[in-house]
């Protein structure tokens, strides 16, 4: 089991994606969400149409980032039948939880993001893995990427970290993130996803 967590820019989602290709591992991102809104009552028809679910998955998330609590389901345009309209983003966060823990029960999984590093600190069988780079070579690769100008890449970068900060606080008490609170820690400045994902597995077959 791999819990990969990622700085903006810093290629963390395909790195990922090849190690659960490599190990053989399903990946497991927006499925999280989309089970924590099932058990918000969203009708499974309502997420079958598969551009609609990302839209809505994407507005979601970035409305849990922001603390958005019950606001966060009605920027995804659903009002779920489990959760009231005043719910609090813990309540939200709650079940992505559920997801993610049954997500590692049944094992065999790269789980990317949603704080699965620091949820799932005291399993035993958990390889967490960090992948970040300087805020100087994110803001590059982002900019190259995405079509950003500079600033606008240094901003978004800026504001990812910031987030990232926020979301570790409120939901897990990490007041800061620090190396060892993961296994694998990887900067990409230089190395590149390939070079990353051997290391990764490497370090997932001796778990």
């Amino acid at each position: 089991m791999v819990c990969i967590s990622h700085a903006p820019g810093a290629r963390g989602g395909e790195v990922a994606r090849l190690v659960a290709e490599r190990l053989g591992f399903r990946y497991v991102d927006e499925d999280l969400v989309t089970q924590a809104a099932l058990r918000g009552g969203v009708q499974a028809s309502e997420i079958a149409d598969v551009e609609r679910r990302k839209a809505w998955l994407q507005r979601l998330l970035e409305g849990l980032a922001a603390g958005g609590g019950g606001e966060a389901w009605a920027l995804a345009g659903y009002a779920p039948t489990g959760i009231s309209e005043g719910a609090t983003t813990a309540e939200l966060r709650a079940f992505i939880r559920e997801a993610i823990e049954e997500t590692a029960a049944e094992g065999d999984a790269v789980i990317v993001a949603h704080a699965a590093s620091h949820l799932l600190a005291d399993r035993s069988g958990i390889l967490r893995v960090l992948v970040t780079g300087s805020p100087e070579a994110r803001a590059r690769r982002l900019a190259q990427t995405e079509g950003l100008e500079e600033a606008q890449a240094a901003r978004a970068v800026s504001d990812g970290d910031a987030g990232r900060a926020d979301y570790l606080r409120r939901f897990y008490d990490v007041r800061q993130e620090l190396p060892t609170h993961y296994d694998v820690v990887v900067n990409t400045d230089q190395l590149s996803p390939e070079q990353v994902t051997e290391l990764v597995c490497g370090a997932a077959r001796t778990r």
